[in-house]
């Protein structure tokens, strides 16, 4: 294979191993894929130093926060030693909303700045793009009535997500990037100058 083949191939396990080890609580592994010095993860619910998002999703997990994360098709870009990575994929919590037990799947993308340090892919910034989402009660004979204006308070990509978020006490950010607009503009330039700067 050619070392652009190896490139996309290390990269795409990179961001499987991400998805597997976080879900199953795999921390000392987990760590393992972000760049030691410059990783830093935003998401709906926490924005900042990978250090801190291991933290944070390690004390979530051991406080029973049930957030899985299923993955789609790939793509990498890839300059020299720098990347970036688009997957398509979902995230799927379950929690309690009202009393009613629920899950909520967001689909979108992971679109990750990748560099190579001392010879492998690290991840430098993962950013998702939230593109549509969805609440189902567990129960098929419970009901549940959504607060509309905490609902739409949040973009139309992960305002259910939001909602559950929110009502499990998460401070949720807003004006993330969507499948359309600004936010998601704005990331596109950031990846575009990303690789030139390579």
């Amino acid at each position: 294979m050619s070392q652009g083949d190896d490139d996309r191939n290390e990269i795409r396990q990179l961001v499987e191993n991400w998805a597997l080890w976080r879900d199953a609580g795999d921390w000392d592994r987990f760590a393992t894929v972000w760049h030691p010095r410059d990783g830093w993860m935003s998401a709906t619910w926490f924005q900042g130093s990978a250090a801190d998002f291991i933290k944070a999703s390690r004390e979530s997990f051991d406080n029973g926060v049930s957030i899985l994360h299923f993955l789609g098709g790939h793509t990498a870009d890839i300059v020299g030693d720098r990347a970036v990575a688009q997957t398509k994929m979902t995230i799927n919590q379950r929690a309690s909303v009202d009393g009613v037990e629920v899950d909520v799947v967001c689909t979108g993308r992971f679109y990750d700045f990748l560099a190579r340090h001392e010879g492998r892919w690290t991840l430098v910034r993962r950013q998702p793009i939230y593109e549509k989402d969805r609440l189902d009660v567990v129960d098929p004979a419970a009901s549940l009535t959504l607060d509309p204006d905490l609902l739409n308070r949040f973009p139309t990509g992960y305002r259910h997500l939001a909602y559950l978020q929110t009502k499990a006490g998460f401070t949720v950010k807003q004006g993330l990037p969507g499948l359309t607009g600004q936010a998601v503009e704005q990331l596109y330039s950031e990846g575009r100058q990303w690789l030139t700067e390579a």
